[in-house]
């Protein structure tokens, strides 16, 4: 009998997959919930690998999964999915039951983030306590490190590297909100962090009893550390307790740390290669040591160095999506008010009395700092340094503003989130001094985008309003500047001999700041800048002489930006008003020279208006956040009004003479990007032979050209009196003819010149889709008034030359006076 039972797992694996491909999806999820509720674990612990990789696709793309990214809402797949994948739903009971059996699945840690595979790789532990005692040793002849992960960590590992996983398909909306994925990151989010009471405990429970956390730590594992870890914040809460069943909070908290610690490990450690090897730098972090305490005090070894070679091939090109950064401002924004659902009476709380907190209130504690400041930072830093100069900037944008504005996310629902607030409460004074390099680092890269940015662009004009106005609050800046006076204050360090400070980096888990220990202000601002820094770091003040010239340079080219905005305004509006009625049928002089029809010209006056309300508003905010004189400001727009008015856009970009001709300067691009000088692109050939249009049909542009020009060159002197006279016979037929002099942009040859001042017929408007159209309703309009044809074309003929006759007449009227 035990043939068929050792047969029986892979029998029901085998039918799964082949209904997985025939059946709905409705029918796949109730058979699913049948197999999970009835077969034992033993069973299921061989499809449970299987169904996470048909779920959410497999780790290099190739397998599609339910494809959850692309899974629009309000859909009745939606429902199935959210109501299989809820944390509440089948599929968590079913890592609960494989959990209970202390069951484990490797993972090849080829698919773990670059910087992390690369540390693995060199025999160097990465600093997160995730990697801790989970790492297999490569069999004989093998080079694959792997780790070994529980049922719960193998979950969220798949569920979190589905967002980087290369696509191979297409989506319709992959850089959007709307979808099945990104609700389901913030069910979870809400489900093991919440903001209101614990983390619900499993609603399911094996004959054993309730779920296991993971095993301790091994002592034992053959890796280099950067810091000597601590354990967990569950484990160390449990360790002071009788029995773990006594606290259930303190036994479900590990689902919480390990959730967070696998989407921060995850979406936060991609970075280049540059920025990772400074943080995990053993100099570094020596250096660091010395600064905090006394050598000879220390109570730990200094870590020891990796080896020649360390990190030197690791390469990887990695460029965060939209989509991956708006689902990590998801996580910021939840963690901020998780954080912030910290009771008051917690936070006043001294730090003796901490040991007393609950394990979720410790966690709520320390979470921000813990485990997101450093990875953030870097993270947000590569962006700024390597995302395109475009308007998809804006999500990396609020991902940062996000993070530096905690106020705007209370944890309880009975606290209203103002987004209006004008001045910052003093108890995140805190905050600023502990993430000073989040407000000041961050921002000055944010300059340099803005400098060559297109301001005249109003999506781009609205993300500099958008940061000027979060650091306008008065306090705020404040706030910054008394932290950059803490962070030059000179350290004594004999002073602080007998204290010890063990930063994130160097306690392994979050638990290092529950140490007996106690900073002073300025230790602690400088722990910060240091540790993501290094103490060798050149800090640029934010309210310094150098970034106040920054300043003032963008003021500058807002300016510019404002000038250039006014001026295609001017431009939008004498093109609206050059376009009579009557040339909208298509019977006017045609300008094919002219790109812009009418809803064009529309939406560029509305986006004009919009950068013009962005940009005077940043200039207000800038000029409130750095207390810009007001005559300066006006002098200097004075100024570049002036410098517009004059040569602005009269003169090409700054260019050198090279051996193919003109070449732009660095000034010439600039001058280009910002909209101070700009290239007049203009047809200037024969306008009769310009390319033929989408909106003309090509055999009537081609009939009607050599009409005109059998016409122009028999009656061609004729046209050419008819135009040199001086009465009001040459008036109308200069304009019923084209008598255009030669370009300005250009040095006219003779033979153009000749051309171009030729008087000459032009039929080509009538081979326009729209002329065609309306001279068919008026036919249609005169054969319903029971006019003939051939009246009816000596009617439209008479109407349309009488029209343009008075509109002339007018025009020159208005000119005379």
């Amino acid at each position: 009998m035990a043939g068929p039972v050792l047969q029986q797992p892979s029998y029901l694996l085998a039918n799964l997959r082949a209904d997985w491909t025939t059946k709905p999806l409705l029918q796949r999820c109730q058979e699913l919930v049948k197999v999970i509720d009835d077969y034992p674990a033993k069973e299921l612990h061989l499809i449970f690998p299987w169904l996470v990789e048909s779920i959410f696709g497999s780790l290099d793309g190739v397998i599609v999964g339910w494809n959850l990214r692309s899974l629009p809402l309000r859909t009745n797949e939606h429902g199935i999915v959210m109501d299989f994948l809820d944390p509440s739903g089948p599929m968590m009971k079913l890592v609960y039951k494989l959990q209970a059996e202390e069951y484990k699945y490797e993972m090849p840690i080829s698919y773990l983030p670059g910087p992390v595979k690369a540390s693995i790789q060199e025999g160097v532990l990465p600093d997160s306590p995730l990697f801790h005692n989970k790492l297999q040793f490569p069999v004989s002849g093998l080079l694959t490190f792997s780790m070994s992960l529980n049922p719960f960590e193998y979950y969220m590992f798949n569920f979190a590297s589905s967002l980087l996983s290369p696509k191979t398909y297409a989506t319709t909306n992959a850089t959007t909100t709307d979808n099945a994925y990104f609700v389901l990151v913030d069910t979870y989010l809400k489900y093991f962090l919440p903001t209101e009471g614990n983390v619900p405990p499993s609603p399911f429970s094996d004959t054993r009893g309730t779920v296991s956390p993971p095993a301790p730590r091994s002592p034992s594992v053959p890796f280099v550390g950067y810091g000597a870890h601590s354990t967990s914040l569950l484990k160390r809460h449990i360790s002071h307790q009788p029995s773990v069943n006594a606290d259930p909070a303190a036994q479900e908290i590990w689902r919480s740390e390990t959730l967070l610690q696998v989407f921060v490990e995850l979406w936060l450690h991609h970075y280049s290669l540059e920025i990772y090897q400074k943080l995990q730098s053993p100099q570094v972090k020596l250096a660091l040591l010395q600064y905090r305490l006394n050598m000879s005090s220390m109570l730990c070894q200094p870590p020891a160095l990796p080896g020649p070679g360390s990190h030197h091939t690791y390469q990887e090109p990695f460029s965060p999506t939209e989509e991956h950064v708006l689902v990590v401002r998801l996580l910021v924004k939840h963690l901020h008010a998780f954080s912030n659902s910290l009771k008051p009476e917690q936070i006043a709380s001294s730090p003796s009395t901490h040991s007393h907190a609950s394990p979720l209130e410790e966690f709520k504690r320390v979470v921000v700092q813990r485990f997101v400041q450093q990875k953030l930072y870097v993270f947000l830093q590569h962006c700024f340094g390597h995302w395109p100069l475009d308007a998809s900037f804006r999500a990396v944008l609020e991902t940062w503003l996000s993070y530096i504005q905690p106020w705007r996310y209370p944890g309880e629902k009975n606290q209203p989130a103002d987004g209006l607030i004008r001045s910052v409460p003093e108890k995140w004074a805190s905050f600023v001094q502990e993430n000073l390099l989040m407000y000041t680092k961050l921002f000055q890269g944010f300059l340099n985008r803005a400098v060559r940015t297109d301001l005249v662009n109003a999506k781009n004009a609205q993300m500099v309003f958008r940061v000027a106005k979060v650091f306008s609050p008065p306090n705020l800046a404040d706030m910054i500047q008394q932290a950059e006076q803490l962070f030059l204050e000179p350290e004594l360090l004999h002073h602080r001999q007998h204290r010890v400070f063990l930063t994130p980096s160097h306690g392994g888990s979050f638990l290092s700041s529950r140490q007996a220990v106690t900073t002073d202000t300025v230790f602690k601002v400088k722990s910060h800048v240091y540790s993501l820094e290094g103490q060798d770091c050149q800090y640029k003040q934010m309210f310094g002489n150098e970034l106040r010239g920054t300043v003032l340079k963008l003021v500058q080219i807002i300016a510019q930006a404002r000038q250039t905005a006014k001026r295609i305004s001017d431009h939008s509006a004498e093109v609206a008003a050059n376009n009579s009625f009557l040339s909208w049928f298509g019977m006017g002089p045609s300008e094919l020279n002219n790109t812009f029809n009418g809803g064009e010209v529309d939406d560029m006056g509305e986006c004009v208006k919009k950068t013009h309300e962005f940009l005077d508003k940043a200039l207000d905010c800038l000029c409130q956040i750095f207390r810009l004189n007001a005559g300066q400001l006006s002098q200097v727009m004075a100024n570049m009004a002036s410098a517009e008015d004059d040569m602005g856009s009269k003169q090409m970009p700054d260019c050198i003479v090279g051996e193919s001709g003109p070449m732009l300067t660095d000034l010439g691009r600039m001058q280009i990007i910002n909209g101070q000088r700009r290239f007049e692109i203009e047809y200037q050939g024969d306008p009769e032979l310009q390319p033929i249009r989408s909106y003309e049909n090509a055999f009537l542009v081609r009939l009607l050209y050599q009409m005109s020009s059998f016409i122009n060159s028999r009656f061609g002197n004729r046209m050419a009196a008819l135009c040199s006279r001086t009465d009001f016979l040459g008036s109308v037929g200069r304009h019923y003819l084209r008598c255009s002099p030669a370009s300005r942009h250009s040095p006219p040859t003779r033979r153009s010149l000749e051309s171009h001042t030729r008087p000459r017929l032009s039929l080509r408007g009538l081979a326009s889709y729209r002329t065609l159209l309306s001279v068919l309703l008026l036919y249609l309009l005169a054969a319903l008034l029971s006019f003939g044809p051939l009246s009816s074309t000596a009617l439209i003929l008479v109407a349309g030359l009488l029209y343009e006759l008075l509109t002339h007449l007018l025009v020159e009227k208005v000119k005379s006076q």
